[in-house]
């Protein structure tokens, strides 16, 4: 059984005592090790305007992962996400120096044209309501990539972020300037990614491809074709075939961008 939570990436972001409350989601990704990726919003007064990929400590004794792992199985072939979403504030940065924080597990449900998303409560066993998750910072290499998002150039061609480990690779659309638009998805790799170089969440321009420069609908990268990535624009080159979508936003990303 689930229950419907906010529709959009954040729910509303009231004040307390004058100040903005930011209420945080985080994309979860893979099976075998869980990477969480910030869902990001260009407007600088939404509190959300970092890309960032980061590991997660969750504190219980297994029943979020396996809710989740759960839920994916039964959903196989279905465009839907998952994600953590945060009910308590915080300002983001704070994860550079560790922060603990409860969450709601969430299936993300996209409507066929890919325009509106709906964010589903999926019930954790043993759990009330939250579950409290733990990032131990930067110290600890649990923050892979942070970065506040600003008016850097369009890249030529498609450049994404990746990441992973082992045979699970994630690649995310590198933000530029806004309009744009945010994507995730899962990759298989023809040749093993060094996990240095995983962890350093490198660029991967891919080539044969030019950067729209803008939103776009649907996804330039289409599930089951193969393509050649080059790591930082000029290093090892990476033959892979895309898999499964995990993130898809050209709406609200650029909400209250003229």
């Amino acid at each position: 059984m689930t229950t419907a939570s906010a529709p959009y990436e954040h729910e509303h972001e009231d004040e307390h005592e004058g100040h903005p409350q930011f209420h945080h989601r985080f994309l979860i990704l893979g099976r075998k090790k869980l990477f969480f990726y910030h869902l990001a919003l260009y407007d600088p007064n939404s509190g959300h305007n970092y890309q960032a990929v980061i590991e997660l400590d969750i504190e219980d004794q297994g029943q979020l992962r396996a809710a989740y792992l759960a839920d994916l199985e039964q959903h196989v072939g279905e465009r839907v996400f998952y994600a953590l979403s945060c009910p308590t504030h915080f300002e983001l940065p704070e994860l550079k120096t560790g922060k603990t924080f409860p969450v709601i597990l969430e299936r993300v449900v996209v409507n066929p044209t890919g325009d509106k998303r709906e964010f589903q409560q999926i019930p954790i066993e043993g759990s009330t309501a939250t579950v409290d998750v733990r990032c131990r910072g930067e110290g600890a290499g649990q923050v892979f990539s942070f970065r506040k998002l600003s008016d850097v150039p369009y890249p030529e061609k498609l450049t994404y972020l990746v990441f992973g480990a082992g045979d699970e690779i994630h690649i995310a659309h590198y933000l530029a300037r806004p309009k744009n638009f945010d994507e995730v998805v899962d990759i298989s790799a023809s040749q093993p990614i060094a996990p240095a170089t995983l962890h350093t969440v490198p660029s991967m321009v891919i080539e044969g491809t030019v950067d729209p420069h803008g939103p776009i609908n649907p996804s330039p990268l289409v599930r089951g074709n193969q393509y050649v990535g080059m790591i930082d624009g000029d290093g090892d080159k990476v033959s892979f075939t895309v898999g499964r979508q995990g993130w898809w936003n050209f709406t609200s990303l650029n909400n209250n961008i003229p």
